[in-house]
Order: C-alpha cells, then sequence, then structure tokens
C-alpha cells in the first residue's frame, strides 16, 4: 500500500531557557541560519513530502511566518497552528489541522522542530515502515549501561540489548496515530510521545535505525556539537569533491 501523500507535523515551541538564551531556543543561529529553518529545510527539499505543518506558540506565529517561512520561502508550508500547553496537545491540534486535508492511510511523520540534522534516508525508511506496521520510530541502541534509581538508589540495571534512544521523526497513517491522540485526550492520558500512545492502544511500533547526528538540540553543547558536524561534512564534501 503507497500513501497518496506524506505530510510533515513539526512541533516548535520549546523554551531557550537551557541554553541561557533571551529567544526560543529554535529561533537560535545553527551556522547562520535558524534551527528551525534547518529543520524544515529539509522536509522542504525531499520529494516523499508533499506538506509541512509547523506547530508554534500562538503569540510567536506572525514572527515564524515573517522570518522563517518568507525569508527562507518555504512553499510546502501549508500552514502555522497554535501550539498547546504541552507538546502533546500541541500534535494533536495539529493533527486536527491536517485531518481536513489528507485521508486515513496517508503517513505523518512527526519530527522535532529543534533536530535539523535528519537525513533523506531516516524519512523514506519512516515512510515505508509506517505503510506497513502501525508506526515508526527512528531510534539508536543504548551504548551505556542504564541504572533505574529510586530516590537516588540504584534498584536494578536493565538488560541494554533491550534498551534504544528514541529520536524524530516518528512515523504514522494518520488515522492510526490521531485515533491514539485522542483515546489518549479523552482519557486524559499524558504520553512520553507519541508513539507512547499508540502502543498504549495496542499497536505495533518499529524502529528505524537512527543516526547519532540526528540530534536534538536543547543545551549550548548541544549547538556546538551540531556545529562539528556541520563543518565536518562540509569537509567530507570538499575532499570527495
Amino acid at each position: 500500500m503507497i500513501p497518496s501523500k506524506s505530510i510533515a507535523l513539526i512541533p516548535a515551541a520549546g523554551m531557550g531557557k537551557r541554553m541561557g538564551a533571551s529567544i526560543n531556543k529554535q529561533y537560535l543561529h545553527l551556522d547562520g541560519v535558524p534551527i528551525v529553518a534547518r529543520t524544515i529545510s529539509v522536509f522542504e527539499k525531499s520529494p516523499l513530502i508533499d506538506a509541512i505543518y509547523l506547530v508554534i506558540p500562538a503569540e510567536e506565529i506572525p514572527y515564524c511566518r515573517e522570518h522563517i517561512v518568507e525569508a527562507y520561502r518555504f512553499c510546502k508550508v501549508a500552514a502555522i497552528v497554535p501550539g498547546g500547553k504541552e507538546r502533546q496537545q500541541s500534535v494533536m491540534n495539529g493533527l486536527r489541522a491536517i485531518g481536513e486535508k489528507i485521508s486515513g492511510e496517508d503517513v505523518v511523520l512527526i519530527h522535532d522542530g529543534v533536530r535539523p540534522l535528519v537525513t533523506e534516508k531516516l524519512l523514506r525508511e519512516s515512510i515505508a515502515v509506517a505503510i506497513s506496521d502501525d508506526g515508526a520510530i527512528v531510534a539508536l541502541p543504548a551504548r551505556d549501561t542504564i541504572k533505574t534509581v529510586v530516590n537516588g538508589i540504584v534498584t536494578g540495571t536493565p538488560d541494554r540489548d533491550t534498551l534504544w534512544h528514541a529520536q524524530t521523526p516518528q512515523a504514522f497513517r494518520y488515522r492510526v496515530i490521531y485515533s491514539a491522540h485522542l483515546a489518549a485526550e479523552t482519557d486524559n492520558y499524558l504520553g512520553t510521545d507519541d508513539a507512547s500512545l499508540v502502543e498504549r492502544v495496542g499497536g505495533r511500533i518499529r524502529i528505524v535505525q537512527g543516526d547519532y547526528r540526528n540530534i536534538k538540540i536543547t543545551t549550548s553543547e548541544d549547538l556546538l556539537l551540531a556545529e562539528a558536524f556541520l563543518a565536518s561534512e562540509r569537509k567530507d564534501k570538499i575532499q570527495n569533491a
């Protein structure tokens, strides 16, 4: 089954507190370009993506429209949707806006606005898995030993082979992710990510092998690391030219 459309839903409502920044982190510059603009550009350039929906705090929508969407001439941005108090509510707002334009079998890729180094390969593989299963999450196997801790005391050491670090995008057919979000909303349930809502209603989620460069930029150290990754990519291109 091939979807007629694949839609990107990009929540970008993070604050810059951990950055020590005066503006929200998605508008900080990464190598001269706002982080969220770099993120959007990956989906804008991809032939796999038909439209992009941004979810932004309501008060930031005029700024985002002028300084991001219009300034970088993003033609695929179909709507800028006001966010909610929690990320889950923001995603649901976006899903409701998307639902007016697509069918239940079309694919929605939900991706953090501050993961600007996502690749075309991850988009392609996530879409393919979302068609065949109930959902796909990009993830990486845990490399460090993980401890469970209660009140500062170690209570266990889970088998590292069963632990994965979730990234985004997380991809689903629209009817799957919308119904899972609706069930969570009805039950006043707040999940840790979108995939957890599908898991909660019995859906099967399959892993797409992630990329260590697909980092979420939440601290100033993350920003430095992302800049180093970009510098490395430029160096590789020059050497392979």
